[in-house]
This record gives C-alpha cells, structure tokens and sequence, in this order.
C-alpha cells in the first residue's frame, strides 16, 4: 500500500510490527488489524483468541480494551462488534463465513450485527430475519441499506407493542397494496385473490375492534 494512502493507525500497526517477532501471535493479530476493513473476520477470530487466552496481558497490557484502542487501534465498541458478529456467523452461519477463506469478500461486520440482533435481542420472526438475511447474505446490500430496512422493522415491533390499532393499519394497507397488485396480473388463477380479500377484512374487522378499544380506554382516563 501506498505510504501516502496509509491511515495514521496503519502506521502505528506497522510501526509496533517492527518491534514483534514476525509469526508470534501479537504480530498475527497486528497483521489481522492492518487488514481489517477486507477482512475483518480474520481481525474477529484474532481478537476472540487473544481475550479467550488473555494473551494482552502478556503484551503489557492490563485490559483487552486497552489492547484494543492503544495497539490495534479500534474502539471498544467496534471490537466488541466484531466479536459479537464473528461468534455469530460462527455459529449460525458457517457457511458465511467459509467465504473469507475462498477469499471472498464477507458482508460489512455490521450489517452482520444487525443480523445477530435480530436474532438475538429483538426477536424477529422468521420471515422477517429471512427478509433481513436477504438482504445482508445474498443480494449484499450496503450496511445503509440495511440498517434502514433493520430499523424499520424494530419500528414496526414497538409499534405493534405501544398501540395495536396502528399496527392493524399498517398491516391492513399492505394487505390492499397485495390485493390490488394480484388483481392486475392477466395470469392470475380464478380465485387466488381470495385469501389476501378475506385476510384484508379481518384485518379491518380487527382495526375496528382496537380503535374501539382505545376509544373506551380514553373516556375511562
């Protein structure tokens, strides 16, 4: 890489490089770090080993995080990211993972902890996280791209929980947007309009009953 293109971080990798036993396990980890942004799972791996084995400690340091921000030039945020993203992909997509070693490139290790939250911490259905994975594993979407899709339906979730009827709303539109958008196809079997039909009038049977309930609950107050 160009001298003139270097990060200051990459500097101060290279210069710590300098001072280590080429092939230790310190120099590894500062060579994981220099490759970071085309290959951070190499960086994840990397990291996982030298907290697991406390190997910082050798090093000088006395915690990981000050491993992190002072020798391999991450912020505690960022490494906790990666680990999180690489331990996730470990064990629930391998086959993800193997990409990195036919040297292909992995998604953004973010969009990755997007994945591993949905999973994890906001409890998506199936059809969502399969909808989310989509995005991240097989059309890779940019990590913008991703998070707005993420964010919109952890939205969508709280939204359901604070006040159902605007969650029935929301589901009944997309339910007509269905309905009006089956009925334009020349091809269409006879009659395969239907469910999504019956499905739109429950949904706005249910609209109904939850605006009525929030009604009574407002003159209550």
């Amino acid at each position: 890489m160009d001298e003139q293109v270097k990060s200051k971080a990459e500097r101060q990798i290279e210069q710590i490089m300098q001072e280590v036993e080429p092939g230790s396990d310190r120099y590894r980890a500062l060579e994981s770090a220099k490759r970071f942004k085309s290959s951070w799972a190499e960086l994840g791996e990397r990291l996982a080993e030298v907290r697991r084995q406390k190997l910082f400690e050798n090093w000088g340091y006395a915690v990981f995080e000050d491993y992190c921000s002072r020798e391999i030039r991450i912020r505690k945020a960022t490494a906790d990211k990666l680990l999180m993203a690489y331990h996730f992909l470990e064990k629930n997509e391998p086959q993800v993972l193997a990409r990195h070693e036919g040297l292909s490139p992995l998604p953004d290790y973010r969009s990755i902890d997007l994945l591993r939250q949905a999973r994890e911490e906001k409890n998506f259905s199936e059809e969502e996280y399969a909808d989310l994975r989509k995005a991240v594993v097989d059309e890779e979407r940019s990590h913008p791209t991703v998070l707005k899709k993420f964010k919109e339906t952890a939205a969508a979730q709280d939204t359901a929980d604070q006040d159902p009827a605007l969650h029935y709303r929301a589901c009944l539109q997309a339910a007509r947007r269905l309905e009006i958008g089956l009925r334009s196809l020349e091809d269409l079997p006879e009659g395969a309009d239907s469910p999504v039909h019956e499905l739109a009038q429950w949904l706005e049977q249910r609209l109904q009953e939850a605006q009525q309930e929030q009604e009574q609950e407002n003159q209550e107050e």
